[in-house]
């Protein structure tokens, strides 16, 4: 494992952030709105949600980069900004962490499926090397690759974000299966396992897809797999349609509950993705600091 990221680990789990979409939603981000964009046109907001998760007890925050590749951000007219957009992420994130946390550029997937053809491998590479060599020299801390539902696009991504030096996690989503530990692929944990770690990520983990209660099992297998402390972000539950919109009924206390047993299952790293929010993360602390 990269040294730093052993560091961080030296006392205890270390708390990531919970969800960014969300959080800019309530901000007022239009739904269907490109959430990457705001790095530029309303910093202020981002940098709100990088405050309120620090203030919750996050020791780790992300960036508001998810979406920000070239093959995403060209659907928004906005390819010739790719860099400037991801620079003004990292920076935004820095800003509101300040000395208080680490900042871990995110790079989520393309959108693109290589099996259908849609986009050549080097292409895929090209993007996701665009996106990481812009995130390092803004000052990121570290590269997390996350919700990758296809090794093969993970790989090339893991490999464009080593290109920087940088530590890099990679996260694969399992939702699929009759016990929801696939990928869509048909990946299990343990192929995900070998596949990263031999690509060169530093971390690996898991994030979005399911409920918490699903990771349990996910962050065993992955540890067990790796020998490496797992990367953890889980939703707040699976959601509901509720007058048209998406609700995730799962209580921050109920969220929490979990968190010991993803620690004896080798997560060291736990925050929360979909539906989740600064309260999560709150809880999460109050827990670890009691257990």
């Amino acid at each position: 494992m990269y040294p730093n990221l052993e560091k961080l680990l030296l006392s205890g789990p270390v708390v990531t952030d919970g969800a960014w979409g969300t959080q800019l939603q309530s901000r007022g981000l239009p739904v269907g709105a490109c959430p990457d964009a705001w790095n530029l046109s309303h910093p202020e907001a981002v940098e709100a949600v990088a405050r309120a998760y620090i203030e919750a007890g996050s020791q780790i925050i992300l960036t508001n980069t998810f979406g920000a590749n070239r093959s995403i951000l060209v659907k928004h007219d906005l390819a010739d900004r790719v860099a400037e957009i991801n620079r003004a992420g990292v920076e935004i994130s820095r800003r509101a962490a300040g000395t208080r946390a680490k900042v871990f550029a995110s790079m989520g997937p393309s959108g693109a499926m290589l099996m259908m053809g849609e986009v050549s491998e080097d292409d895929l590479r090209a993007g996701f090397s665009e996106q990481a060599r812009a995130m390092a020299d803004a000052g990121a801390d570290a590269i997390v690759i996350e919700t990758m539902t296809d090794p093969a696009e993970a790989r090339l991504a893991v490999a464009a974000a080593k290109e920087t030096g940088l530590p890099v996690v990679a996260c694969m989503t399992f939702d699929s299966g009759a016990k929801l530990d696939r990928t869509m692929m048909g990946t299990t944990p343990e192929q995900a396992a070998e596949q990263l770690l031999e690509a060169g990520a530093d971390i690996i983990g898991s994030n979005c897809g399911q409920g918490i209660a699903g990771f349990v099992e996910i962050s065993r297998r992955l540890h067990s797999a790796s020998g490496r402390a797992v990367w953890v972000k889980a939703n707040a539950g699976l959601p509901e349609m509720r007058d048209g919109n998406t609700h995730y009924a799962q209580t921050a206390e109920q969220f929490a509950a979990y968190i010991p047993q993803l620690v004896a299952a080798g997560a060291g790293f736990v925050g929360g993705c979909c539906g989740t929010s600064p309260e999560f993360i709150q809880a999460v602390c109050k827990k670890l600091r009691s257990a």
